[in-house]
This record gives C-alpha cells, sequence and structure tokens, in this order.
C-alpha cells in the first residue's frame, strides 16, 4: 500500500486524505465549481454520491498503485455500505482542483 502522504499529485493527495479523515469539506474545497464525478462510466449527482458512498459510511482508501503523473490510483475501498472492493479513481486536475473524479470497480 502506498501512504497518502506519499502520493505524488498534491491535490489527488488531499482528496484521499480528506475521503480517509471523513472530512467533506476538505474534500468539496478540493473541487471545481462545474467538477463531475462518474462511477462506472454513468454520471452520478457528486454531492449526493459523496454522502452515500463516502461520508455517511466512513469510506477509505488504501493505494495499491498509482500512475505516473499521480492523478490515477488503483485502491481497495472499504465502506460500511458495500464492504470492501478493488477500485480504479481517475482525475483531472487544473490549477489545483480536480474538475473530473471518474471512479469504478477494477
Amino acid at each position: 500500500m502506498i501512504p497518502a502522504e506519499d502520493l505524488t499529485d498534491q491535490t489527488v493527495r488531499a482528496l484521499v486524505t480528506a475521503i480517509n479523515d471523513g472530512d467533506r469539506a476538505a474534500f468539496l474545497g478540493l473541487l471545481t465549481d462545474d467538477a463531475v464525478l462518474t462511477d462506472d462510466g454513468s454520471q452520478r449527482d457528486l454531492e449526493e454520491w459523496i454522502d452515500r458512498e463516502i461520508f455517511t459510511v466512513n469510506g477509505h482508501l488504501d493505494v495499491e498503485s498509482q500512475s505516473a503523473d499521480g492523478q490515477s490510483l488503483v485502491a481497495a475501498y472499504r465502506n460500511d455500505r458495500w464492504g470492501q472492493m478493488r477500485t480504479t479513481w481517475s482525475f483531472t486536475v487544473i490549477d489545483g482542483k480536480i474538475s473530473l473524479l471518474a471512479t469504478g470497480q477494477a
């Protein structure tokens, strides 16, 4: 596993830390105003999804690997709703903010 503090992209590192700390405000602060979230290729209502899948169910990411640019991750993701699953997370980062978060099962 790669500790969050060792992730190379500082915005992605901060987002993973926000997820693992249960810090919804910090998570939202890392997104552009028009950020888009997709789950298994389908666009979702971002705030509704993060509440249901992360912040009300103790979501936690254990990163297994990252891409060379640090903007794509493979991680063991767990929450109280679904248990643990292997997932992918890809981010489009513009000026230190995430405009696209794409996640899905690996």
